[in-house]
């Protein structure tokens, strides 16, 4: 590469290295001029102030993005300040050194910031938020935090998150398929399944568009991104195991359930429909259908499997 070509590349820096959205930020398809850098524990801890300034000032990043998070959200209940140093001080700090640097600054956000009462609607970015978790509270705090110290930012919620990477509900339940003859799935919790790698496209996306000649201010603020399509983990779990049965995978027996009859110690939001029309009318991005997305994930997966269970 040539002098004059590097010095046109423009760098978006990811703090998370190992979570989903970072991983697929990595994996990504960029635009020519654009490249990627995770930093991850190894460079700093996003707990600490100087550590993001030092990370910050020496990427000369064009633009920020925080994918970093606790997302233990049972865990959380028996460890708040675990779960606030990173959510809510981490992303204070990051909104602090974005501002410094005059980067503009993209947060991930959650679903978990509402209470899941409302029937019948899409989360607005505008609704009351009500977190019923330390999860939640803790990054709401952080988008709070984040609008306090960054002016240039767009907090962007999402809900739901699979890939082939991390834990998640997806890779759960291909295990538990191989591992049971029944599983119980809660069919009372409603949510539009995300792909992390559909995450990661929408916020480079994003962020090309915010150092673009001309680039206003109606490009920041709060955005809702998550797939297209409400349906329940039910739902969800008979898509992936219709679609790994097609790559010799085994379906157990499914059935619904309450989530009365799966407590857990963190509540979970009943409703985590997102209305995502003011990201398409800002920028132009809406996701695909949840299921469209799903399908390369699932059969990634099942390459990686061992031999089916028969």
């Amino acid at each position: 590469m040539s002098e004059g070509s590097q010095a046109s590349t423009r760098t978006i820096l990811v703090f998370g290295s190992q979570g989903q959205v970072a991983t697929s930020l990595r994996e990504a398809i960029l635009p020519a001029g654009w490249t990627v850098r995770t930093a991850g524990r190894a460079e700093g801890d996003i707990a600490v102030r100087r550590d993001v300034d030092r990370i910050v000032a020496a990427s000369g990043a064009a633009v920020v993005i925080n994918a970093a998070a606790y997302t233990a959200v049972d865990r959380a209940e028996s460890e708040p300040e675990a779960a606030i140093a990173i959510n809510r001080d981490g992303a204070s700090h990051v909104a602090e050194a974005c501002a410094h640097a005059g980067a503009p600054l993209i947060h991930l956000s959650t679903d978990y910031v509402f209470d899941g009462r409302a029937v019948g609607h899409a989360y607005r970015e505008d609704d009351p938020i009500a977190p019923v978790s330390v999860y939640g509270a803790s990054k709401a705090e952080g988008d709070q935090a984040v609008r306090d110290a960054a002016p240039r930012h767009a907090i962007v919620r999402t809900a739901w998150v699979y890939s082939p990477h991390g834990q998640n509900f997806v890779k759960t339940m291909l295990r538990l398929g191989r591992e049971r003859p029944e599983l119980g799935i809660v069919a009372d919790q409603h949510g539009c399944p995300t792909a992390a790698a559909d995450i990661a496209g929408a916020l480079v996306a994003m962020a090309v568009r915010m150092v673009e000649p001309g680039a206003g201010s109606y490009l920041y603020g709060t955005f809702h991104f998550s797939g297209t399509g409400p349906t329940t983990w039910y739902g969800f779990a008979q898509e992936i195991f219709r679609l790994a049965a097609r790559h010799g995978h085994p379906a157990p027996l499914l059935r619904p359930i309450a989530t009365t009859d799966y407590p857990t110690p963190a509540a979970r939001p009943a409703n985590s429909v997102l209305d995502c029309g003011r990201l398409h009318a800002v920028y132009g991005i809406a996701a695909p259908a949840w299921q469209d997305s799903l399908a390369p994930c699932v059969a990634r997966l099942c390459e990686t499997l061992v031999e089916p269970v028969t």
